[in-house]
């Protein structure tokens, strides 16, 4: 938004021209969502504090966590507040990539706001039931999808699917684009929220994702980079980057209180708007499979869940890990919280880079 008011400025004086580019204003935006992050944290958490707006521990969970009862949650709406607000004043407000992710942002982010008001409300460490938040997210999901498939055949956004190391492999899915959506959007969701388990784990592990993001789509949006690393143009999604930046700065800015010991929870408030964010940023940039190395972590916590569960029934009550989520069963063996914690980030680091790296080696 700022930017219809300071570019024209360049008639002045050429410095105003600075902000026609995208890597200026990506800056600009993770820079303002640390200024949000640093300036209005304490007065939120002050704020929750007084509300008595408090986490619940779950009864099943380790023993240590019961120290946490109380913490300031819903931490997630300083983060979509921090993310947002950037976005709209440097980012292009006619792109309609960039209203995709913030509203995708602001609706994920709403459910899991409902989840968090029950929780707290009637003193209980879960909120919603968990069919009930299923239903809800795949409700959004399937609306998200059906924006994205009359895009696509309008010719605003590519209904062909692409695959990591294999450029010339891009089948056309139409209408079946539909269920894949669905599932990157209520996958990536669910998965920061089972990692949203110890503090400064998924925040960190989001920054770091998100920060990949960014360079993705700065990649994706760049004509001669895109052609040069063999990766699909998407035009729009250029200013799409400027959303990612400042969803790395607010990530940023949440983890400086949310480290260990945590002053605050983002709640499931956070952990749905931050995963359904990166989920829609891969898909409009055409990177959905880059999304399960870039959030490797993530998926590695969501899949433990999957095994745990599953071989519980099958075998009627054996368990492969101790206890899941993944950093949970590390906990078990002894692990102090800051070292799962560190090593999951590390971990996460590599991921990261494996997925940058890739980008050479179509």
């Amino acid at each position: 938004m700022l930017t219809w008011i300071l570019v024209p400025l360049r008639d002045v004086h050429i410095f105003f021209n600075v902000f026609r580019y995208i890597t200026v204003r990506t800056a600009l935006a993770g820079i303002t969502a640390l200024f949000i992050s640093f300036a209005f944290g304490p007065l939120f958490i002050r704020w929750l504090k007084r509300m008595q707006v408090g986490q619940e521990i779950r009864p099943e969970g380790p023993q240590s966590h019961y120290t946490k009862r109380g913490t300031p949650s819903m931490g997630g709406l300083l983060i979509i507040c921090a993310t947002l607000l950037p976005t709209i004043l440097w980012g292009d407000l006619k792109n309609i990539y960039v209203w995709l992710a913030m509203v995708t942002m602001f609706l994920f982010g709403l459910i899991g706001f409902v989840d968090d008001l029950i929780k707290i409300r009637y003193r209980r460490s879960l909120g919603l039931k968990g069919r009930t938040k299923l239903l809800f997210q795949f409700t959004l999901a399937l609306l998200l999808s059906l924006v994205l498939l009359y895009l696509g055949f309008h010719d605003r956004f590519s209904l062909e699917l692409n695959f990591p190391f294999f450029k010339a492999f891009t089948p056309y899915l139409g209408w079946f684009y539909l269920p894949w959506i669905m599932f990157i959007l209520v996958g990536s969701s669910n998965s920061v929220n089972l990692a949203d388990g110890l503090d400064g784990l998924a925040i960190g592990l989001m920054a770091i994702s998100s920060s990949a993001l960014t360079a993705l789509t700065y990649i994706a949006g760049h004509a001669r980079f895109s052609q040069y690393l063999n990766v699909t143009w998407v035009p729009q999604a250029a200013e799409l980057t400027v959303f990612a930046g400042a969803l790395a700065g607010a990530c940023l800015g949440f983890l400086w209180f949310n480290c260990h010991p945590a002053q605050i929870f983002m709640g499931d408030t956070g952990a749905l708007a931050l995963g359904a964010s990166q989920a829609i940023i891969a898909l409009l940039i055409k990177q959905e499979f880059l999304l399960f190395t870039v959030a490797g972590v993530f998926i590695l916590e969501a899949l433990s869940v999957i095994i745990q569960v599953g071989y519980f029934r099958l075998t009627k009550g054996k368990r492969v890990f101790k206890m899941a989520p993944l950093h949970h069963h590390f906990e078990l063996l002894g692990w102090p919280e800051e070292k799962v914690v560190v090593r999951f980030w590390i971990l996460g680091i590599i991921f990261a880079l494996f997925s940058l790296t890739t980008l050479k080696l179509r």
